[in-house]
């Protein structure tokens, strides 16, 4: 079975993104190689992101915040699709993406914005993180394999539709 990478992208990259990589990463379907990266990238990952993705299984040492420039050098890993997943990143200009991946936005609010108690922040990045689990298992179920590549665009970007 063939596995796809697929790049998260949001501009700082260390909620959403980190989120998307790990989740790809872990997918029970095995499909997947998550990865994630921002336009400027902080310095560390968000703490709720790293607790919820090791507690998917994904590596710790794996958690880092890194820039989209890595992913454009020749040398990088080609990606099957680019994702993006805060609305900054979706109207910046992105990298020439060597191989021409499907690519869709799938826009959900900044977790690590939000004001209040763990408990409250946490709810937040667990909202993140069962909306896009539910559209990487939807995106698991199609034959992939057996579509072309203007269909595997159309269904990435219907998926942002999925609530």
């Amino acid at each position: 079975m063939k596995k796809y990478n697929i790049l998260f992208l949001c501009t700082h990259n260390s909620a959403r993104s980190v989120l998307g990589e790990a989740i790809a990463s872990t997918h029970q379907s095995g499909r997947f190689v998550g990865f994630s990266a921002g336009s400027t990238p902080g310095t560390k990952v968000n703490p709720f992101a790293a607790e919820l993705a090791k507690d998917m299984g994904y590596p710790e040492e794996n958690l880092r915040s890194k820039s989209w420039d890595e992913y454009g050098r020749p040398d990088a890993p080609q990606m099957d699709f680019i994702i993006t997943v805060c609305d900054n990143a979706a109207g910046e200009v992105c990298p020439f993406w060597p191989g021409k991946p499907a690519t869709a936005h799938w826009g959900y609010p900044d977790p690590s914005q939000v004001q209040g108690t763990d408990d409250e922040k946490r709810r937040a990045f667990k909202e993140v993180m069962v909306g896009l689990r539910k559209r990487m298992d939807i995106l698991a179920a199609m034959p992939l394999e057996k579509l072309d590549a203007m269909t595997i665009q159309s269904e990435l970007k219907k998926l942002a539709e999925v609530k």
